[in-house]
């Protein structure tokens, strides 16, 4: 385990020694020996209830105590599908998916699911502690965005009792575990029920609290992980079983030899392809090396065609600059559809440091994909080419996410197997750089991510992004049409209103008329 500063590392220590000789004793029964065990093991898990209450070790001792109760109570530590109704998951009112701005998980909460019931008060409580506890195990320390979409709410969905319980989860028993509250669209009605939930926050979390509507909830969270009413292009919905929700894992065939059946399948793709490549310069090479980004882009090609493509290709290819490793392609990886067939991607990391960094890649879809190498280093200054490609007869979506993380090594650490084994093992969550690619099908042009028989090529606009912003036009449209029939029907209004006072006008001069006379 890395080092801490004295002072947190000091901090630690009293915290599990006083909590050994203060509240132990009398509380044992009261406690899952799990979590006692976790107590003493996990450093960042004390460090996250420090930092969650400012250092203060009388706090933090008593928000362990009161959440480490909670958890015994509500058997967390044994919270699993099997022991909860299926209906909970079937009403799509809470599920993770999809990642904000600054690439945290987004817990989504959809009111209008949600009926108010005190009889299932209980069990919508556990599934909640469910999730967050699904969550912090599979990324232990990463926080959460939790988004509330009250699209379409109305006075039935209202629940003060269920909302001040997720709140008290974040504040009193995941620690550190809460960067923002997205609150979609709040309707009129609502107001005087979140100024009670105000009152219940402290005013750091009211300053976690976004108020959006369609106009600037994109200031939090990207298009693609918004729902189409949101104003956003992801047409994800959710539904169980099985449990999804964007699970990075360990791709196929990680450095070792590919399996079995797909065996000669790639063989024979790879002698093909180093046969072309052969032909056209004897110097270039197939097999992931470590290289230089710019040679590789430069390279000649073998006629003028391929080399204008190259040549929009370095127009148009974007690389994510992150403080250890520079990553090309920036965001997506280009496959094809069934039609165009493409199944092979690359992806150039760059190191930007002095030291050895070591990385891996993960994916939401391990079953789909090989990735070589998925577990390895690269050395200081230089390149290394990742091979990404699809298995089998498995075609990519655009929900597939792949996920690379990097972290600096010591020169004298050593990179082999062994040594990047318990590297990552040991290595502080905080240290580690993640960076996110998502896929894109493209149905009717020649693919065009790094790909292992041409340059990087991304095209301008494929049929899918042309659709993408036609849709996008088309709801701008509709926004517009609904404004200007609003505006119609309060001209309208205010002609009748106009005439009914000329009307009233002339009925009164003819009353004052027929007086006189």
């Amino acid at each position: 385990m890395a080092e801490q500063p004295a002072d947190k590392a000091a901090l630690v220590s009293e915290i599990r020694r006083r909590f050994v000789a203060e509240q132990l004793p009398g509380k044992s029964d009261k406690y899952d020996s799990r979590d006692v065990e976790r107590l003493q093991q996990d450093d960042l898990l004390v460090e996250n209830y420090l930092i969650w209450r400012h250092d203060v070790v009388d706090d933090t001792l008593k928000m362990i105590d009161e959440s480490f109760q909670w958890r015994k109570q509500y058997a967390v530590n044994d919270l699993t599908e099997s022991v909860l109704p299926k209906w909970l998951f079937d009403t799509g009112a809470l599920y993770l998916h999809g990642y904000d701005k600054e690439g945290y998980k987004l817990f989504w909460f959809r009111v209008k699911c949600h009926t108010k019931d005190p009889k299932v008060l209980s069990e919508k409580k556990k599934f909640v502690a469910f999730w967050l506890e699904h969550y912090n195990r599979r990324d232990h320390g990463k926080p959460l965005t939790v988004v509330f979409d009250m699209a379409e709410t109305g006075i039935s969905q209202i629940d003060l009792d269920f909302v001040r319980f997720i709140i008290n989860c974040f504040q009193d028993y995941y620690p550190n575990f809460l960067t923002k509250i997205v609150i979609f669209e709040m309707p009129w009605i609502m107001n005087a029920a979140f100024k009670i939930v105000k009152s219940w926050l402290g005013p750091e979390a009211v300053n976690m609290l976004k108020f959006t509507n369609k106009n600037d909830v994109q200031v939090y969270i990207n298009a693609e992980y918004l729902p189409p009413h949101m104003g956003g292009t992801d047409t994800f919905k959710f539904s169980y079983p099985p449990l999804v929700d964007d699970d990075f894992q360990t791709p196929l065939c990680e450095n070792g030899p590919i399996a079995s059946e797909d065996e000669n399948e790639n063989k024979e793709e790879m002698e093909a392809d180093s046969k072309e490549t052969t032909d056209s310069n004897e110097e270039q090479s197939l097999n992931p090396k470590k290289v230089s980004f710019v040679e590789q882009i430069s390279k000649p090609e073998e006629n003028d065609k391929t080399d204008s493509k190259a040549k929009n290709a370095r127009k148009t290819l974007t690389t994510f600059k992150g403080p250890l490793l520079h990553i090309s392609p920036a965001e997506e990886l280009y496959f094809g559809s069934k039609e165009t067939g493409e199944k092979k991607c690359l992806i150039v990391l760059t190191n930007v440091t002095k030291n050895i960094v070591a990385f891996k890649v993960r994916t939401t879809a391990p079953e789909k994909y090989r990735v070589k190498p998925s577990n390895s280093s690269c050395e200081p200054g230089t390149s290394l080419d990742i091979v990404v490609s699809l298995h089998g007869g498995f075609l990519a979506s655009l929900h597939d996410r792949f996920l690379i993380m990097a972290a600096e090594m010591d020169q004298a650490s050593g990179a082999g197997a062994s040594e990047l084994a318990q590297f990552w093992k040991e290595v502080p969550r905080n240290k580690v750089m993640e960076h996110r690619l998502r896929c894109h099908v493209v149905e009717n042009s020649k693919p065009s991510t790094l790909t292992l028989k041409e340059n990087s090529f991304i095209p301008a606009k494929t049929n899918e992004d042309l659709h993408l912003q036609l849709t996008q036009l088309l709801q701008v449209n509709k926004r517009l049409q609904e404004q200007i029939d609003c505006c119609i029907w309060f001209q309208q209004i205010t002609v009748v209103l106009a005439l009914l006072l000329v009307a009233m006008a002339a009925f009164s001069f003819y009353l004052l008329h027929t007086q006189q006379s």
